[in-house]
């Protein structure tokens, strides 16, 4: 475990440096050994095209550092009634710090402070064990049954 001397936190829109592409490469490494996640090299081009262009006037990214160190990245929206949480990756060396749980918390911080009513975290199935701590944060609501685009839905 990394001894974090003070975890300190920016907001702006998305960019890429090179420190963005290590980070992203050393978390992906880490889950693939850790959950056996598939793990694909990822190029410029692609990590650009996937977290920085089209964020229009509602993507953000929030920058964790430890002091100079870039720990972590989280890709949110910030909508008008809402944050929608995008993506979340971090230094696997600062796992003990709950980098994740520590970004929703600001995350809800934020919708408190700007009057958000929600903060989707994205799809919940409840089979993967990645998508697991998403049952932790209440109260929440899921989609009952897999309704097609033309049938009426009902929120849980």
């Amino acid at each position: 475990m990394k001894k974090a001397s003070a975890i300190n936190s920016f907001i702006q829109t998305p960019t890429m440096t090179q420190a963005h592409l290590d980070l992203f490469t050393k978390y992906h490494l880490f889950m693939k050994e850790k959950k056996g996640w598939e793990y694909q090299d990822t190029s410029h081009e692609h990590y650009y095209n996937s977290f920085v262009s089209g964020y229009n006037d509602f993507g953000y990214e929030v920058l964790y550092y430890d002091k100079h160190r870039l720990i972590g990245v989280d890709l949110i929206d910030i909508l008008p009634d809402g944050i929608s949480s995008i993506y979340f990756y971090y230094d696997p060396e600062y796992t003990d710090y709950s980098l994740g749980k520590l970004s929703l918390y600001n995350q809800i911080k934020f919708a408190k402070r700007s009057n958000k009513k929600w903060i989707y975290l994205g799809y919940y199935v409840e089979d993967c064990p990645s998508l697991a701590y998403k049952s932790h944060y209440k109260p929440y609501m899921t989609l009952k049954g897999k309704p097609s685009e033309n049938e009426d839905f009902e929120w849980n």
